[in-house]
């Protein structure tokens, strides 16, 4: 039986944001573009937002763009290799060092063609890149492993066949408040979590990605881990792009009601054929 994925994902401007006339800082992106296919890898990033960060929003813009392509070329390399703890080692170690390396080598280009101003420059006390500084999350599915990557704050959740939630990636405990690690600190690549999973047996039905603005905006870490049994729900008994055509707007009815930061979620579906 093959294994077929399918991405959805929706990403709203914060009330907050809204009211203060600011640009959503979040972004979204996934490959292949048709969000379909036995390989599929989706990327969310949040940027940091402050007056310190002036262009986060584009750093959040350049990292999903950045990743979600390295890593679907990384994904197509290794179609050929059988070795699976190849793969895992170079998950563990290549890849985060690839995706900080690339990410700042976007950043070093649109700072060449739009240097900083002055009154952003006053704001750093650091390298340029500071002001560009976002989180990352991703997940890539195939039909003979999964793997995760986190930096920063933000959510991984998989749901099981049976609607049982949980992370593939450990807490970070240093995410606290408003404290996040970012792309732009020095040696960023030390910072990704990271999880390889063999599909030896079962997959998860389900994969969301969300940034940190979705779980702030419930009462608390329960409600927000229901989301993924009650998505669930809805995708089976609606179909995911039943889901997708009113994601948007639950996940405004979410800010307005909740953390009034931009809201971020993309949603794997894994298809039996």
């Amino acid at each position: 039986m093959s294994i077929e994925w399918q991405v959805v994902g929706q990403s709203v401007r914060g009330a907050t944001h809204e009211r203060n006339g600011l640009p959503n800082q979040d972004a979204i992106y996934w490959l292949p573009s048709s969000g379909r296919g036995p390989s599929v890898v989706l990327t969310a990033a949040d940027g940091h937002g402050s007056a310190r960060y002036s262009r986060s929003h584009i750093g959040a813009a350049l990292a999903v763009e950045k990743a979600t392509q390295l890593t679907e070329e990384f994904l197509h390399n290794q179609a050929n290799v059988d070795n699976l703890s190849l793969i895992k080692h170079a998950t563990e170690e290549w890849l985060p060092r690839a995706l900080v390396r690339n990410w700042s080598d976007a950043v070093a280009e649109d700072l060449r063609k739009d240097p900083l101003s002055p009154d952003e420059l006053s704001l750093l006390a650091a390298e340029a890149s500071v002001a560009y500084g976002a989180t990352l999350l991703v997940a890539a599915v195939t039909e003979r492993f999964l793997l995760y990557l986190q930096l920063g704050d933000g959510e991984i959740l998989t749901v099981s066949d049976s609607g049982s939630v949980s992370r593939p990636l450990i807490k970070d405990e240093r995410l606290f408040g408003n404290e996040t690690t970012s792309l732009c600190a020095p040696e960023a690549w030390r910072d990704f979590r990271v999880s390889f999973q063999p599909l030896t047996q079962s997959r998860p039905a389900l994969i969301l990605l969300s940034t940190d603005g979705y779980p702030n905006s419930f009462r608390d870490e329960a409600g927000f881990m229901k989301v993924g049994s009650d998505l669930l729900h809805l995708v089976r008994d609606n179909g995911l792009a039943s889901v997708n055509d009113h994601l948007k707007g639950w996940l405004r009815d979410a800010t307005r009601a909740g953390s009034g930061d931009d809201v971020t979620l993309g949603i794997l579906c894994s298809l039996s054929e």
